[in-house]
């Protein structure tokens, strides 16, 4: 039919640039879900490290975020987006196959991979900004939404199938060989990244005499000071710390509590996932029906409290309050991000977009580690199932950030920020 658009057509599977982001992102995810699992795999039973030698191994993984996070943003938005994320891409690569390459020469240590772990961390730091404002140059500003939801949706099923893709690879040839497949993701992405025609325009360029610290300092004012972008921030920082936490603790949940079998275990946990991609699935439908603004807040009002049937569960029939619960607040989480993130690519100037970005991005995952040693103390003190509820009590409390904030009187999100102009910190 003649007038047909494209998103009748397909939308942005018929994009071909998008389709290789896409894919290249959706691989490199799953590569790093295997290395979620096979990275303390390895130096469990390769090096037979202790649970204090694994957690400062999955530390070493966010430090980076904390320590480069805001520079990040100013350097990405100084560099073209492209060529940043290849060199991630390329470097990431090189450090995982430094692994099992030490690992067959009988000269892998604990250093090592503490060294890989912060190397690989710092390049994500920095693909994450530059590939959160590189998506606005593929698409139009109308896709942003089905962009997002496209990657957040893949990103939950990576999540899913590379966690238990780890546990047969390490079982069926070993750990050390497991990150050999990740390595191999990053090169797929690199080639994919390689592949896409789009011209990025020419970065602008910072007025004669300004600093790297002034720079940061104006992408702090704009989050902090912005009526919608300081409690879009917040609301992701302190939903992590309840998600991260709830993380940490729920195998102990329920393996100690709910007397949960190892099995059944893993799909309990694979729950958020699940809801993570039908969040997705159901952000763009959402927001064409009822607004950005009001589809980020029925999603969040009516799905982030069932959080509260998971310290709930009990044996037998009792599991479905935990899996429904985590359905739900996967759903809940994942539709906010996709309207989030889109409008974090639209609103902010430009200039400032990749400092915008990794000022938000440092608060949220700076939040993980707060999350996990929160979960610790919670559990210790008022035991698993104490610790659960109080943290799906955070996660109600990061939704009425959102319900409290001026978000709540609009029905879209706004299209483009009200400041004129940016000006570096004097």
């Amino acid at each position: 039919m003649p007038g047909r658009t494209r998103r009748e057509r397909g939308g942005l599977w018929r994009h071909r640039d998008f389709r290789l982001l896409w894919a290249g992102e959706t691989t490199s995810k799953l590569g790093s879900n295997v290395t979620t699992v096979a990275l303390p795999l390895v130096a469990v039973l390769a090096l037979h490290a202790g649970p204090f030698t694994v957690g400062l191994i999955a530390a070493a993984v966010w430090v980076p975020w904390l320590v480069f996070g805001l520079p990040a943003g100013a350097w990405v938005d100084r560099l073209p987006h492209r060529p940043v994320m290849l060199l991630c891409d390329l470097v990431s690569a090189a450090a995982f196959l430094s692994v099992p390459a030490a690992a067959w020469l009988g000269r892998l240590t604990v250093g090592h991979l503490v060294a890989v772990a912060l190397l690989t961390g710092t390049c994500s730091v920095l693909f994450t900004t530059a590939y959160r404002v590189y998506l606005p140059v593929l698409v139009p500003a109308a896709d942003l939404p089905e962009g997002n939801a496209k990657l957040q949706g893949s990103e939950s099923v990576a999540q899913i199938a590379g966690r238990g893709l780890a546990g047969l690879i390490a079982q069926g040839v070993g750990p050390v060989s497991a990150l050999l497949v990740d390595a191999a993701t990053f090169l797929v992405s690199a080639v994919c990244l390689r592949a896409i025609r789009t011209q990025e325009p020419p970065r602008p360029v910072a007025p004669r005499g300004t600093t790297l610290r002034q720079e940061i300092a104006t992408g702090l004012r704009w989050v902090v000071r912005d009526r919608y972008l300081r409690p879009l921030a917040l609301f992701s920082a302190v939903a992590n710390v309840a998600l991260t936490g709830y993380q940490a603790i729920q195998v102990v949940f329920f393996v100690q509590v709910v007397g949960v079998s190892p099995a059944a275990v893993g799909f309990l946990v694979a729950a958020s996932g699940v809801g993570g991609v039908l969040g997705a699935a159901v952000a763009t439908w959402l927001a064409r029906r009822w607004g950005t603004a009001r589809s980020m807040l029925i999603s969040l009002l009516t799905m982030a409290p069932l959080g509260f049937l998971i310290p709930m569960a009990t044996g037998g029939p009792g599991l479905i309050l935990p899996a429904v619960g985590g359905i739900a607040i996967g759903a809940a989480v994942v539709a906010a991000n996709v309207l989030a993130a889109s409008f974090r690519q639209t609103y902010p100037p430009r200039p400032v977009q990749g400092r915008v970005v990794a000022f938000s991005s440092l608060l949220a995952n700076g939040s993980s580690a707060a999350g996990a040693l929160l979960a610790g103390a919670l559990g210790a003190l008022a035991g698993p199932r104490g610790a659960v509820w109080a943290l799906m009590a955070v996660l109600l409390a990061a939704t009425l950030i959102i319900v409290v904030s001026p978000i709540r009187t609009n029905r879209n999100l706004p299209a483009a920020a009200v400041q004129p102009q940016v000006r570096p910190a004097s």
